[in-house]
Order: structure tokens, then sequence, then C-alpha cells
């Protein structure tokens, strides 16, 4: 640790800045009884913020010129319903998976938009009201670069698929899909049980790779955003703590916009990029091998 009456160290700052505000103290690598709190319930905020948002485009919706608000929504929609019809091919599906892809890009984008605030807002404001309140002095306000909040998505996008895998081929259509595909079956009953045995580890390992990189994929770029502006603040505490530093102020102010608006695109762009994985998987459950 740093010593008495001086600051942190980088190293210090960064993992202090990496710990979750949690139910407890995290035993394993693996452990389902550690809740992140700090994710959840920004999840819960950010949740409630999109769904009334798009709430309220709807109901204040008119057939005359829209307004500002009015038509940046309707771009979204127009978007994402022309995404949804490219993959799915069931009008039904689409009236559930559209809007739910919809809610599923916001969501996403406001979850990285808390990326862009400054990384010691939040922190340095629960730094006094926590531990005032009898929590510990941590904070994480960037739920997707939680690794638990990715893989709960991709989670929930395959349950999804499994429902319709089920719903559109029939329980039994599904199960001879997965002991026949990709590599087909056999008349002769030995080369049969073999191949059907191959196709199900396949498409077990299919499911479970689809998963994982959908969740790792958007994590892994939150959490590398996170860390470059940890770096980039870091480069600012030392300029405002030294005086010869001045030259490492200008850096930060310059690394710090170029990252930022350079980080606009990535989280627009993560969001996309999920969004567009769930249609593509949900379309995929549709359509028969």
């Amino acid at each position: 640790m740093a010593a008495e009456g001086s600051g942190p160290t980088p190293g210090e700052y960064i993992r202090h800045h990496l710990v979750h505000l949690s139910n407890k103290k995290q035993e394993s690598i693996i452990d389902f009884s550690v809740i992140n709190i700090d994710s959840v319930v920004v999840n819960i905020i950010l949740g409630i913020f999109v769904s009334w948002m798009l709430w309220s485009a709807a109901r204040k919706a008119t057939a005359g010129v829209p307004g500002r608000f009015q038509a940046a929504v309707e771009i979204l929609v127009e978007m994402v319903e022309s995404q949804a019809k490219a993959v799915i091919h069931n009008a039904n599906s689409r009236k559930l998976v559209a809007p739910m892809a919809l809610v599923v890009f916001c969501w996403i984008f406001m979850m990285n938009f808390m990326d862009m605030l400054p990384v010691d807002l939040l922190p340095s404001i629960w730094h006094v009201a926590g531990p005032a309140m009898g929590f510990p002095d941590y904070l994480r306000v960037v739920p997707t670069a939680d690794l638990s909040t990715t893989l709960g998505l991709s989670v929930s996008v395959l349950l999804m698929c499994l429902y319709y895998n089920v719903k559109i081929k029939g329980l039994g259509g599904w199960a001879h899909e997965l002991v026949s595909a990709p590599f087909g079956t056999s008349k002769n009953p030995v080369w049969a049980l073999l191949l059907g045995v191959v196709n199900f580890l396949m498409q077990m390992i299919e499911f479970v790779a689809k998963t994982v990189s959908h969740g790792m994929r958007l994590f892994g770029n939150m959490f590398a955003g996170e860390l470059v502006f940890m770096l980039i603040a870091l480069l600012g505490g030392y300029a405002a703590l030294s005086f010869s530093g001045s030259l490492f102020f200008v850096g930060h102010l310059i690394a710090g916009t170029v990252w930022a608006i350079f980080h606009i695109l990535v989280i627009t762009l993560q969001a996309f990029i999920f969004m567009m994985l769930t249609l593509i998987y949900l379309g995929q459950a549709h359509d028969a091998h």
C-alpha cells in the first residue's frame, strides 16, 4: 500500500477501481453466490430509463412532421426492423424479436455509455456516501465491463434460441436435427449411431461457443476501454501533482479527448454487434440445417 498521507500508487488505483461492490468476497474463480450489486443496480436503472424513453416516444408519436426525438427513435426502429427482416423470415416471430432487439441495442448502448463518464466521478461520490451507509468503498459503473452481465445477456439469448428451436421445428424435429446435423446420418445402424453422437457433440459445442463468444466479445472491448480511461486519468493525476508535469496535463487532455471520441464509436458498434448476433442466432434457430 501507499505510505500514509500519500496517494495510491498506479497499481493500487487501478486495482481499487476494478473491484465490484458485492454482497460478499469472492472466494473462488466461479462463485455463483456473489452478486455484483453495482452492476445490478446500474442495469436496472438504465433498463427502466430505456423502457421509459421508448414508451415516451411511442406515446408522443404523431403522424405529422416528427420532432428530433421522435425522428431519432423512428430511425432506430426502422434500422432494427430492416435487420430483423433480413435474418428472421417468420413475421410472427419478428413481432417479439424486433422490439426485443431494439431494447437490447438501446440498453447495451446506455450501459456502454457509462464508460464515457469521468472515471472518478461516481466512485468519488460513493467514497463519501457508501461507507457512511455501511457499504464498502468500491464501485464500478460500467455493467458491460462485468463478465457476469455480458454472459447473463448471452445466456438469455441462448434460452430464446432453444425456445424458438422447439417452437418452430417441434421437439421431435429439433431432436432429430441435433443428431443429424452438420454431418448428416447413415442407413447403417452403427454409422448412424456414431454420426449421431458426433453431431450431437458438435451441436453442443456450437451452442456453448456462440454463447461464450457472444458475451466475451462485449466484455473484452468494454473492459479494455475502461482500463484505457483509468490510465488516462492517472496521466492527469500525475500532472496535477507535479509542476514539471504540465506537459503530461496537456497530454492527458489530448489523449482523453481523442479516446473519448473514438470510444463513442466503439460503444455504439459493440451495441450494434451484440444486437446483430442476437438476431442472427435467433434466425438460425428458425432455419433447418
